[in-house]
């Protein structure tokens, strides 16, 4: 397993201009290695629904990357999504889903079936473009340079050491963040929306 800071830190320099929506408790980490906050789309309280919100600004920006951090707990919140990326095949869409095999923010529930989950194999047959698992760092930061240069849908699963928060979350550390609508302004503005 791997660190999720690690990943954000070996993927970052491969970003480029891409939008990143990260999200679960791994994409806390992000804000720590982003370069370009303009071009991050942070949806926080969206559980379950990222991937669908990802998708949409891939589909609706066809000439942007949009690269998606999903944890696996709130992808199987909504597994179908899977099936309708691969339908819509957005050749600008990388979604990596950082596996702890738990529900780390809620206490550490173990996801069913964490251990068999093939989360790559599945959006495989369901018709990504290509996929990957990773649970060495050394072979994701081989690989992470022509994962982003492949035309998507691209999946790319990695295993990562859960973090979990047991702390009741109103007294947990908070981190500054900015809104969902400061940030959907922001990147609208950066990218030229009016």
């Amino acid at each position: 397993m791997i660190a999720a800071a690690d990943v954000f830190r070996v993927f970052e320099p491969h970003r480029g201009k891409s939008i990143v929506v990260p999200t679960g408790t791994s994409g806390k980490h992000w804000a720590d290695f982003t370069t370009n906050q303009k071009r991050d789309l942070m949806l926080g309280g969206a559980m379950g629904h990222t991937a669908a919100a990802a998708l949409g600004v891939a589909l609706g920006l066809p000439n942007e990357k949009v690269v998606l951090f999903d944890s696996e707990g709130a992808l199987l919140m909504n597994l179908g999504i899977i099936a309708t990326i691969a339908g819509k095949a957005p050749k600008n869409f990388v979604h990596f889903v950082l596996d702890n095999e738990c529900y780390a923010t809620t206490g550490g529930q173990p996801v069913p079936n964490a251990k068999n989950m093939n989360y790559a194999g599945v959006a495989k047959e369901a018709g990504y473009a290509a996929t990957f698992n990773f649970d060495s760092l050394e072979e994701f930061g081989r690989d992470i340079d022509g994962i982003m240069a492949m035309e998507g849908p691209v999946f790319v699963a990695i295993k990562v050491i859960p973090e979990v928060e047991n702390e009741p979350i109103g007294r947990r550390q908070r981190r500054a963040v900015r809104s969902r609508a400061e940030t959907i302004r922001e990147l609208r503005s950066e990218l030229g929306i009016s």
